[in-house]
């Protein structure tokens, strides 16, 4: 064969192997291929819920496929954290979570296998303030109140009991906290989210609820089905004039908590993936609708983000979270 002819083989066979080999780099790293599942830690109907069902359909148009909305409760969040990470690291099950699930379940849950570690946050969604509510018939009006109530119950060995949706969760850790800072022992009820524990605070099973502030309390409250003692801030939410800011209460000044809800996928996905994602979600947050929406919510959306500062957001937040759980001592069950 002349020489012509052999290199010109030579070139043709390189050239139809760069082909495959691009078009099988394409086939991989192409994302999303398929419906991407958003993963929620808790049953339909709580806040959670709301934040998914109100980002899923303009982050599917921002990615070219539907986004998936699925409810996982349980364990603190912890058996639908598992669950993404017993899947594929395609990107294609994004996990809807807080440091309830990610950072104080592996602290709070011996069965928890899993580090915060595990997990990457692409990009925060929203911060929501928390509510100090309370049974309708508790007989007090504020936070102070409440205090004085709650010590004569515990010292007539009647102490009152506080909502969490789950062991090591936030909320957890808050009624904890709570009852430490002031000395006044309290008892935990865990659920399985947010929506069970206020159906119980609606009947009167549970005396209190430190839980994320959504505009339906504000309905609950004006119908007489609960009590609204303050919000956890330093001042009044602008939305909420008429309900205190915990930093009001003589006992209480510096009880100020929030907390933020993102979007995770497994530590080792693909950056080209993490990429894609993140700039669908940026997309999504600057979307008017959406906005609007987690604000009717009582969300704060959050501000665009590089990939690089949510990593350190996540992981001052992690080292923020574990600081809370050893000031109170938290153990693993």
């Amino acid at each position: 064969m002349p020489t012509s002819i052999r290199r010109l083989a030579r070139s043709t066979a390189t050239l139809i192997g760069g082909l495959f080999l691009s078009a099988s780099l394409f086939a991989q790293t192409a994302y999303p291929a398929k419906p991407v599942t958003l993963l929620v830690p808790y049953p339909a109907g709580g806040v959670s819920d709301v934040i998914a069902r109100t980002v899923n359909t303009t982050l599917g148009k921002q990615l070219g496929q539907p986004v998936i909305v699925d409810n996982l409760g349980g364990a603190s969040g912890s058996i639908a954290a598992q669950k993404v990470l017993s899947q594929a690291s395609d990107g294609h099950m994004v996990f809807q979570g807080s440091p309830n699930e990610l950072i104080l379940a592996p602290l709070a849950l011996s069965a928890v296998k899993f580090k915060s570690e595990d997990f990457r946050l692409v990009h925060m969604i929203s911060t929501v303030q928390i509510a100090f509510l309370a049974r309708a018939d508790l007989p007090v009006n504020s936070v102070d109140e409440f205090l004085d109530y709650a010590r004569t119950q515990a010292q007539q060995g009647r102490p009152i009991t506080y909502a969490s949706v789950g062991p090591g969760s936030f909320y957890h850790l808050l009624g904890a906290h709570l009852s430490k800072v002031t000395g006044i022992p309290m008892v935990h009820v865990p659920y399985k989210g947010g929506a069970p524990a206020e159906q119980d605070l609606i009947s009167g099973q549970v005396d209190i609820f430190l839980s994320p502030f959504g505009v339906k309390h504000q309905e609950l409250r004006k119908g007489g089905r609960i009590k609204i003692l303050s919000l956890l801030n330093a001042t009044r939410l602008d939305s909420a004039k008429d309900i205190p800011a915990i930093s009001e209460s003589k006992s209480l000044k510096d009880f100020t908590f929030n907390i933020w809800t993102g979007y995770f996928v497994k530590r080792d996905t693909p950056e080209g993936v993490v990429t894609a994602l993140h700039k669908a979600i940026t997309g999504t947050l600057t979307d008017p609708t959406v906005r609007a929406n987690l604000e009717a919510a009582s969300q704060t959306p959050a501000p665009a983000l590089s990939i690089a500062d949510a990593a350190k957001a996540y992981t001052d937040g992690t080292a923020q979270f574990r600081a809370i759980a050893k000031s109170i001592n938290l153990q693993a069950q």
